[in-house]
């Protein structure tokens, strides 16, 4: 194992090992009842951690009564959404109500690379637009990831018909992305529905030549290949393989993704939750975090959506689909619901919103956490008093005889202001940590 594959696991390692709460917690089946009411215990067992701080003077001998101010600065749980709409908003307003609210809220940013917009003309990908996004993203403190490497959705306008030039491009697609955003896009959604890539939808319609070279490549085959590929673009990269699919046959996808040695391609699974006729109950949830637990990677959630409308799959183009009040008091409940039981389960280790705001999202429904007006609807407010409110650690403690002062708190980055006397204040970065022996020593000169 290379240096940067150890480091790539270590950022994955707190969440692999407390993977699975196994069943045997619960007497018998677990009730929706049941399994909501436990989500506060399972929180505080898997997103927390002790702390020691030691406050000592110059020459090492114990601060007492050092008062020590606790904030919370991100998450190590990536909460995000994708940000499509970033630059693209209709005035100036509500692209800054857009950016705000989301470096507010949100941790983690999924970037669109689509092969047929992001390379709409042979040779001029929008490189530029994304790297723009993506800085904005890092000054900000949100992770990046990439969506998607390879996908059969929709055949770019150029396309060749020949299968083999198609793979080639493809490869060199991968190669091409993966290198280039190296450190600033180390996450990505490398193979998206591969599960079912022969859909008639896609073979006939929207990407015939696309589909017709992974039919000749194979299925598995082509996973495999663009796996290689990114692992080599970026051995340190954060690799997924998506899907929307939760039944048996994205299972014998993944169990088929491994190398010649038998070593896994991917690092995290991806399951996309895109609720638009209800959401899904705590027993479903429970079942599918149960259910993928045993590859023994982290999830992410990758595309999560609840509605604050009409809860239907689609609706006719053009078809008025409003947001309403009564649907916005839903879409908070179960919204709210439905994070806190992915909270609770530690397999999980982020979730996306599929989109941010009404304003062009996916099919044109309503949902978003924002409105097209870039106001926030009640579940952007509600998760916002999880993320930012109960789910995030702000306190204040005092060093001890020893100089010993200690907190528990939410995993993830921290700033602590330590004050003694009339000395002034010295501002410390520390990371908060599963399994770690949480001990920071602080010198007040």
């Amino acid at each position: 194992m290379t240096c940067l594959s150890r480091r790539r696991w270590m950022y994955l390692g707190a969440v692999v090992a407390t993977l699975a709460i196994p069943n045997a917690l619960f007497a018998a089946e677990p009730t929706d009842e049941e399994l909501l009411a436990g989500a506060d215990a399972r929180i505080e067992q898997c997103r927390k951690a002790d702390a020691t701080v030691v406050v000592v003077d110059a020459t090492g001998k114990p601060v007492v009564g050092a008062t020590i101010d606790v904030e919370q600065t991100r998450h190590a749980f990536l909460v995000g959404c994708n940000i499509f709409a970033w630059g693209k908003l209709p005035d100036e307003d509500r692209e800054h109500a857009y950016r705000q609210r989301f470096a507010e809220l949100l941790n983690y940013a999924t970037l669109p690379f689509y092969w047929s917009m992001y390379e709409s003309e042979q040779g001029s990908p929008m490189h530029a637009h994304t790297e723009e996004v993506a800085r904005w993203c890092r000054s900000h403190g949100i992770l990046t990831k990439g969506h998607p490497l390879a996908w059969n959705h929709a055949d770019p306008p150029w396309l060749p018909n020949d299968p083999d030039k198609i793979y080639r491009l493809q490869m060199a697609r991968i190669d091409d992305c993966v290198k280039r955003f190296s450190g600033l896009i180390d996450r990505w959604d490398v193979v998206n529905e591969v599960t079912h890539y022969d859909r008639e939808e896609f073979a006939k319609h929207a990407a015939p030549r696309y589909t017709a070279m992974w039919k000749k490549y194979g299925q598995i085959a082509m996973t495999r290949e663009c796996f290689l590929h990114a692992r080599q673009a970026n051995p340190q990269g954060v690799l997924l393989i998506n899907d929307y699919r939760t039944d048996p046959a994205y299972e014998g996808v993944i169990e088929q993704l491994v190398d010649e040695k038998g070593r896994r391609l991917y690092d995290v699974i991806g399951i996309q939750s895109h609720m638009h006729g209800g959401v899904w109950s705590n027993g479903h949830i429970w079942k599918v975090c149960q259910q993928f637990a045993r590859f023994g990677v982290p999830l992410h959630f990758t595309e999560t959506t609840v509605l604050s409308g009409d809860r239907v799959w689609d609706k006719a183009p053009g078809s008025s689909w409003p947001s309403t009040t009564e649907d916005e008091v839903f879409q908070a409940r179960e919204t709210a619901r439905f994070y806190t039981m992915l909270f609770s389960h530690p397999v999980v280790a982020a979730i996306t919103w599929w989109d941010f705001s009404d304003f062009h999202a996916w099919k044109n429904a309503p949902a978003g956490l924002l409105r097209q007006d870039m106001t926030p609807k009640p579940a952007y407010e509600a998760l916002k008093k999880l993320i930012k409110g109960k789910w995030w650690t702000r306190t204040q403690v005092q060093s001890g005889a020893d100089g010993t002062a200690r907190f528990r708190g939410f995993l993830g980055d921290y700033r602590l202001t330590i004050s003694a006397g009339t000395k002034p204040a010295i501002v410390k970065a520390f990371v908060l940590e599963k399994q770690k022996v949480n001990r920071w020593i602080v010198k007040i000169e």
